[in-house]
């Protein structure tokens, strides 16, 4: 019994030819998949063909997102919440394309989205033989996580030299054992082209948020360009859209419950092969204080925002990202505790310390094992304050974070280019200072202020043996306490020629002496904690390089106590998952439906935001009640819809697509039940959200002043 849910609940694993809905199969397992038996109406090689055109063409990483070509043009479909940083960037307080939304009529009139770029994949390659190389038995734990990191920047910097304005990246598919070299063509002009009024974009806001039923027309598009002979080229005004080796069909007829669904997207990171103490380190530790910190500083940020336009515009994209981690951790740390995770994996890991003693072999390699990993996972948790208090004190004030980035990639760039930290590397660097660029120009003082001032206070308040030392030195003999830091931050503040961002950025073209001989005050404080961060930082490797060898034995022998092969965790690469289209039961007595309708969009609506429709939806859906003459109607258009596929973060604008591979509609959320996804995944309460594609094309045709996007995807008629 105890073996079989052990496989129930650690297994993130398929074996070859099951059909099964769980897991994200990268593109190498693909072929080992029964697609037939699982209800695909295509094979295989036309989803990825390696050498040669595939769906896997039209789907493409967008800064971290995922999105996919849906015209010849380069036009791209993804989530509002994706293209929520280009909207609220070009907006303003005579421009508010947040709350009126954004339509570009024509391709001149298509705007940059500064930052943003779109990785399509290539090829890719086993290159597990080549980082391992690197590593030797007498490598002590440090020595080995920089080895290997070593190793694959060098296999990075080769492949991009190889191939001119492409992106390589080597991914860790099994901690310490296997990894992977991807090519990606790499475009970096990125353009606005539609975004719906911010009512129908976030409808709901985070009430919904993970939440269902759910009402909200998360999509927007945006268009990728190239220079004028096809090449990778930032943005000019006589650059000419990108052309697609594949795009994605549109299915305006959607889809039914019970119909087969499948995705392809980058979801980003699960832990489903961890052990027990990760999992009550994440569920009592990490989680827990990062929703207390974001809780406060959410407060913090809606009291600011509360009565002017431009400050809401400005602090829109932190609120957003606070909100969505806090809600999103709350339901992790929920589900954890309803499934009692932790204790399943506790006693399922006493089954395995039974099997590996069984057998001297097994005892021999691997009696030690999980006595170390909770040993590493006791050192971690007793500096976890520290740690915390430490990375958020950087990264909490923006002026603090610009001078302490500015003092950092001076040191780097004194290393040899595989040996430096992967942000300022010369490939990585521009877009580095791009996104604090950005980071800066949202950068509201007296929420900086507050946030840096939450931060000291917490360092003063560490235990002794835990103490930040450039901050405790604040104290002084007498200690400190809410009167001193606020004489010290009007110092910070008063003093420093930083409060301008063009300020900031002109930090990084001066060297380390000058940096060294500056007296600003926040340079001076961002010297004063390199050093205890650097330490953080080897700390980190040396356990990184410990934990990886561990968990490569780990691995090794839970395959040989299952008797299976498992599929890698998700880490950021392309990875196809599918289920069907139903509904759940979250508790006793409730059952939840897989479609939301443009009625129940107005059942909602309060006249506030977030159930705020705008002007004119509310009546035309009331009025299409009584019927169009044509025997429809409206208020029973599909918004969105539920299945049982596997999914997490980075799968947001992963396109939804039919047994056929025709698109249907574009995933952006889980249910609060299905945040543990991460961790577990169960057909009974796993469910993700996607925005349906009939409302997409219904919303573009009666209220958007782009019907040339629908003629662009090949939509023809009222469909």
């Amino acid at each position: 019994m105890r073996r079989w849910i052990w496989m129930l609940i650690l297994g993130a694993g398929l074996a070859a030819g099951a059909p099964a809905e769980e897991g994200m199969v990268p593109l190498s397992e693909l072929a080992g998949l029964d697609l037939a038996a699982a209800g695909f109406e295509i094979p295989a090689e036309v989803i990825y063909r390696p050498g040669g055109i595939s769906l896997v063409d039209g789907i493409i990483n967008l800064s971290g997102c995922t999105a996919s070509f849906v015209s010849s043009q380069g036009l791209i479909l993804t989530n509002y919440h994706c293209a929520f940083r280009a909207v609220q960037s070009l907006s303003g307080a005579e421009t508010d394309y947040l709350e009126d939304g954004f339509s570009a009529r024509t391709l001149a009139e298509e705007l940059p989205a500064k930052g943003y770029t779109v990785r399509i994949i290539e090829s890719y390659r086993d290159v597990s033989k080549e980082v391992l190389g690197a590593v030797h038995a007498r490598m002590a734990p440090a020595e080995r996580a920089r080895a290997v990191e070593k190793r694959s920047k060098e296999l990075v910097l080769q492949a991009e030299r190889l191939h001119p304005g492409s992106r390589a990246e080597v991914a860790e598919m099994f901690a310490g054992k296997t990894y992977v070299l991807f090519q990606y063509a790499y475009l970096r002009d990125i353009r606005l082209v539609y975004a719906p009024p911010r009512a129908i974009g976030e409808f709901g806001g985070e009430e919904d948020n993970w939440m269902w039923p759910r009402h909200t027309g998360d999509f927007a598009f945006l268009r990728a360009y190239t220079g004028r002979n096809g090449e990778t080229a930032d943005y000019a005004p006589a650059n000419i859209p990108f052309r697609p080796k594949r795009f994605l069909r549109v299915n305006p007829r959607g889809i039914a419950s019970g119909d087969l669904v499948f995705l392809l997207g980058y979801p980003g990171r699960t832990y489903r092969h961890r052990s027990a103490r990760f999992l009550k380190y994440e569920q009592t530790v990490r989680m827990p204080w990062v929703v207390s910190l974001y809780r406060w500083r959410l407060e913090t940020l809606a009291e600011a925002a509360a009565t002017d336009r431009t400050i809401q515009i400005k602090l829109a994209p932190r609120m957003r990202g606070y909100a969505n981690r806090e809600k999103n951790y709350r339901g992790k740390i929920q589900g954890m505790a309803r499934l009692d995770l932790v204790g399943e994996r506790e006693r399922e890991e006493e089954a395995l310390a039974a099997f590996i003693q069984s057998d001297p072999e097994r005892r021999a390699r691997y009696g030690d094992l999980l006595e170390k990993i909770s040993e590493l996972y006791d050192e971690i948790e007793d500096r976890a304050e520290y740690e915390f208090t430490l990375e958020y004190l950087i990264h909490g004030s923006d002026l603090l974070h610009g001078a302490f980035t500015a003092y950092e990639a001076a040191h780097e760039r004194k290393k040899r280019e595989s040996e430096r930290k992967s942000a300022y590397m010369e490939r990585n660097l521009d877009r580095t200072l791009q996104k604090l660029e950005i980071t800066l120009s949202n950068t509201h003082l007296p929420i900086d202020r507050l946030f840096l001032k939450d931060m000291l206070l917490r360092a003063l308040h560490l235990s002794p043996v835990m103490a930040i030392d450039p901050i405790r030195s604040l104290a002084g003999d007498r200690g400190a306490g809410t009167a001193e830091v606020d004489r010290f931050l009007h110092h910070l503040y008063e003093r420093t020629g930083l409060r301008d961002p063009r300020a900031v950025m002109d930090l990084f073209k001066r060297s380390l002496a000058q940096l060294e001989a500056s007296e600003d005050p926040f340079m001076q404080l961002a010297r004063s904690l390199y050093g205890p961060f650097e330490s953080l930082e080897e700390i980190r490797r040396r356990r990184k390089g410990t934990l990886d060898a561990l968990s490569s034995r780990l691995l090794e022998v839970r395959q040989a106590f299952l008797g299976r092969r498992f599929v890698p965790d998700a880490n950021g690469t392309l990875r196809l998952t599918y289920g069907r289209v139903r509904g759940y039961r979250p508790v006793d007595a409730v059952l939840f439906l897989p479609f939301t309708t443009l009625r129940g969009m107005v059942e909602k609506e309060t006249g506030r935001f977030p159930f705020l429709l705008p002007p004119g939806l509310s009546e035309r859906i009331r009025r299409g009640r009584e019927g169009n003459g044509d025997g429809t109607d409206p208020s029973q258009l599909p918004v969105a819809f539920l299945y049982a596929a596997d999914t997490t973060g980075g799968n947001s604008g992963s396109p939804v697509l039919d047994a056929g591979g025709r698109l249907v509609g574009l995933n952006f959320d889980r249910t609060f039940q299905a945040t543990i996804n991460d961790f577990a995944w169960n057909e009974g309460y796993s469910r993700s959200i996607g925005v349906d594609i009939r409302f997409i094309l219904w919303w573009l045709r009666e209220f958007s002043e782009t019907p040339r996007l629908r003629v662009e995807m090949g939509i023809q008629g009222d469909r």
